[in-house]
Formats: C-alpha cells, structure tokens, sequence
C-alpha cells in the first residue's frame, strides 16, 4: 500500500511516500529555518506564503525520488491540526486537490498523533504503552492500549518543553531555534546554577515550565544588573538537567503505575541528546524507542505512517469538506472507544 503524507503545520512543506507504513520510498522537505531565524521565531504569515511557493516542487520532488507517479498512490494523508492555520490551509488544499484529480482516499491525520508514529517507520510499536511528546507547541504523557487509543494523562499547565528551551536560549543570546544550541552547550557546562524542578503537587503528571523560564530571566537580569557574567555552558546544563529529569521521572513513574514496559518519546525535542541520555541512564529497565533525528522533527513520511495505520485501525474517510483546525485536540479527533 502506496500513502501519500502531507505535512505543513508550520515551518516546513514535507511530501513523502511510504509503502505499508515502513519503507520509506522518499520524504523531501522544504524548511524555512532560516527565512525566520532573523525574527527570532516563525511569522505565520510568512511561513503560509512561502508554502505556497514550495508545494507544487515538493509533491513533484517527492513522487520522483520515490519512483512513482501519482495513479500508483493509494492513499493521501494530510496533517489536519493543529498547527498555524494559514500553513495548514496550504498542505490541505493541495492535498485535497491532489485526492480530487487522481480520485485517490483521503483522510486528516492529526499531527501529534504523526510524531507519535514517527516511531513506528524503524520500530514495531509495542502495547500498552507510554508515550511521552515534547516539542515546540505541546509536553503530553499519552497511555496507548493499542494502535490510536490515546488517553491523555498529563500535559503542560504553561510553556511546552521546546518553547522553554528557545525562551531561555534567546535570554542567553543564542539564535533560533534555540533548543539545539541549548543542548550542544550543556554538554560543555555543569550544573552549578541548581534551578529548580518543578514537579506540582503530589501525584501530578502535568508539567510546568513557566517558573523555571522565569528563574532563568531573573538569573540572568541581576546578573546583568549586577555587571557579572553568567557562564552560559553551565547555565544551559543546569536548564538542561532541571528540565530532563522532571520529564523522565514523571514518564517512568506512570510507566509503573500503569505496569507498562514500553514508552515512546516523539516530538522535535526527542531528538535532544540530554534527553536521550537521562532515558538511557535511569530507564533501563523499560523499553525506550526514539526515532531518528531526521523523523523527529515535522516530516511527511511520519503523517504518511501515521495515515497507514489510521486507515487500518481507526476507519473513516475525509472528503473534499476536509478543513484544518488549528487547534485540534488528540482526544477530539480520536475518542476513547469503549471495550
């Protein structure tokens, strides 16, 4: 089974063709990293017009790479919500319009549920499982019993992760998108700042990360008032560390309240190294899957996965009334069925 994933939720127009879920044939993706690095963060309006150039190239790049021409497909998938409705509009409407000219199904694909299966192109999914997702706009601890059964079970109270980690690089001057520089700089400092963990009140498995944020500012404002300089290796790893053990702490002590073995971390953010690293430390005795840097941020071949097993597990087709919705909810989008 040839799908065809779209993918534009934000920043970058993605294409990509799979066969059964697995084979990745071809994924071309066009970013704008650096058309919005001068801002300092995506402009929406900035980002939907450069789709607009992009789509046409990628959808033809794509089929090339991948071998194929548009009659083989057997299934278009396209990322509904949530995401910057002016980018969404652009993958939607050429999705649409690629479904009507080749009479092709099509179905909307949410797009966290994409990342969450991001880890299903190099890995087989095992249930019951843990899925923990941290990116730029979402920090969510997901129980899966099978194949798009997800119960939400903690989620951010504020920031999400990856909006933190651009916050604090952007106060310690370095460029966007920050989260890499923060975590390549950590691995040059140690924790000698000791910012706090916030863990909420007793048995929370939401997150916080706006005070931590705040203590950062602080830090670095009476340390400016004060004409001091702040190491920044040392205070990326203290960032670094406060962040990554609350997340992994609270992941595995669901993992055991629910008797699970297997967690799943997906989100731009997985493809940070700290991490990845305080999984592989204090997780040994679970079965920890993380996609590879390249699925890890927005891609189509995670849409077109994620779309495969949709199609097979969670029925219903989109027709050309498809819209997006910018701020679609997991839950919403796939209701807890009742056993």
């Amino acid at each position: 089974m040839l799908v065809l994933g779209v993918e534009s939720s934000c920043d970058e127009t993605s294409v990509a063709v799979l066969r059964d879920g697995k084979e990745v044939l071809s994924c071309f993706t066009n970013t704008q990293i650096k058309i919005h690095e001068k801002f300092g963060g995506v402009v929406p309006e900035v980002a939907s017009r450069h789709h607009v150039y992009q789509v046409s190239l990628v959808f033809e790049e794509a089929l090339k790479a991948a071998g194929v021409s548009p009659e083989e497909i057997d299934l278009v998938a396209v990322t509904e919500g949530p995401g910057l409705i002016g980018s969404l509009l652009v993958g939607v409407n050429a999705a649409k319009t690629f479904s009507m000219m080749y009479h092709k199904p099509l179905i909307g694909v949410h797009h966290l549920a994409g990342h969450i299966y991001a880890n299903a192109i190099e890995h087989d999914m095992k249930f019951p499982c843990i899925a923990l997702l941290v990116s730029g706009g979402n920090t969510e601890l997901i129980y899966m019993k099978k194949h798009f059964s997800f119960e939400i079970i903690g989620q951010t109270l504020d920031d999400a992760v990856g909006e933190a980690y651009d916050k604090v690089a952007r106060v310690v001057g370095l460029p966007y998108p920050g989260g890499p520089h923060v975590d390549r700089l950590a691995h040059l400092g140690m924790d000698t700042y000791h910012l706090p963990r916030v863990y909420l009140e007793d048995g929370s498995y939401n997150f916080s990360f706006s005070g931590l944020k705040s203590a950062v500012i602080n830090l670095a404002h009476n340390a400016h008032q004060r004409k001091e300089e702040i190491n920044v290796n040392d205070l990326c790893k203290s960032f670094q560390d406060s962040v990554t053990e609350v997340l992994v702490r609270k992941t595995l002590r669901l993992a055991e309240e629910r008797n699970v073995k297997n967690i799943i971390v997906a989100g731009g953010v997985s493809a940070n190294r700290g991490l990845k690293e305080r999984f592989m430390d204090e997780a040994k005795d679970f079965n920890v899957c993380i996609p590879s840097i390249k699925y890890c941020t927005d891609n189509a071949a995670m849409i077109a996965c994620a779309g495969y097993y949709q199609y097979k597990e969670y029925p219903g087709l989109a027709d050309l009334t498809l819209n997006p919705d910018a701020s679609l909810e997991l839950e919403d989008k796939y209701p807890l069925k009742e056993e």
